[in-house]
C-alpha cells in the first residue's frame, strides 16, 4: 500500500462519519448567521477551533454575554476528552516527527478517533498508518468547513433549521462511534458509569458533570482492565506451576 492509497482509505472509511457531521455543521453556520458573531468569525471558529460541541457551547455563551474566562474554561472542560483520545493513540504515533504528531493532534476529533481506534486494532503496526490517519482527519476537516459555510450562506433562508431535528444525525453518529467499542466488559462498564454520571450531573454548571463522567468512566474501565489482567496473569502462573 502506498501513501496515496493509505490516505484515500482513511478518507473513505471516514465517509459515514462525514455524512453524520454534515447537518451539525449546517446548524452551526445557521446559528452563527442568526447570532451575535459575524459570518467570518463563525467560519474562523470552524477553521481554528474545529471542535463542534465546543463551538456550539461557545456560541451560546457569547450570545449570553458570558465573560472570556467562562468561555475558555467551559470549552476546555468539554474538550478534555480529546486528551484521552490522544493518549490512547499515542503509542501508534510516538515514533513520528513532532510536525506529524502536532498536525494529527490538531485534527483529531471524536469521529477520527473512532476510525483510528478501529484501524489500529486491526493493524497495530501499519507502517503507513499516519497517512491513513491524515486522510481521515482532512476529510472530516474539509467536511466541517464546507457545511459551516453552507449554513452561513443559506441559514437565513431557513431560520428554523435547527428545529427540524437534523441534530439527531450527530447523536446517531456518536452511537455509531460508541457501540462498536462495547465488546469488552471494561469498555461496557466504563460507558455505563460515564453515562450514569453524565445523566446525574447534567444540571451541574459549566459542564462539570461531563468532566465527572469522564473521570468515572476512566476509573471504572481501568479498574476492570487491571482486574481482568491480574486474573489472566494468575491463571498463566498456575498453568506454568502445574
Amino acid at each position: 500500500m502506498t501513501r496515496r492509497s493509505s490516505f484515500a482509505a482513511g478518507a473513505r472509511d471516514t465517509l459515514p462519519m462525514v455524512i453524520g457531521a454534515a447537518p451539525f455543521g449546517v446548524i452551526f453556520g445557521t446559528l452563527v448567521a442568526a447570532g451575535p458573531l459575524a459570518a467570518w468569525q463563525g467560519q474562523l471558529m470552524s477553521l481554528s477551533v474545529y471542535a463542534g460541541s465546543s463551538q456550539f457551547i461557545a456560541l451560546g455563551l457569547v450570545a449570553g454575554h458570558a465573560g472570556l474566562a467562562v468561555i475558555w474554561l467551559t470549552t476546555l472542560i468539554v474538550n478534555l476528552r480529546h486528551a484521552l483520545y490522544a493518549a490512547t493513540l499515542l503509542p501508534h504515533v510516538a515514533h513520528l516527527p513532532a510536525r506529524w504528531r502536532w498536525t494529527l493532534g490538531f485534527f483529531l476529533t471524536d469521529e477520527t478517533f473512532a476510525v483510528m481506534a478501529g484501524y489500529y486494532a486491526r493493524q497495530p503496526r501499519a507502517p503507513l498508518g499516519h497517512w491513513y490517519f491524515l486522510g481521515s482527519c482532512l476529510s472530516m476537516y474539509a467536511n466541517w468547513q464546507f457545511w459551516t459555510l453552507v449554513g452561513l450562506l443559506f441559514g437565513a433562508a431557513f431560520p428554523q433549521l435547527q428545529s427540524l431535528g437534523l441534530d439527531f444525525a450527530m447523536v446517531a453518529t456518536f452511537i455509531a462511534i460508541v457501540v462498536p467499542q462495547l465488546a469488552s466488559l471494561p469498555n461496557f462498564a466504563a460507558a455505563v458509569a460515564a453515562g450514569g454520571v453524565a445523566y446525574l450531573g447534567q444540571d451541574v454548571p459549566y459542564k462539570l458533570g461531563l468532566m465527572a463522567a469522564v473521570v468515572a468512566g476512566v476509573a471504572v474501565g481501568m479498574a476492570l482492565q487491571r482486574w481482568r489482567s491480574g486474573g489472566l496473569e494468575a491463571g498463566r502462573r498456575e498453568e506454568e506451576a502445574a
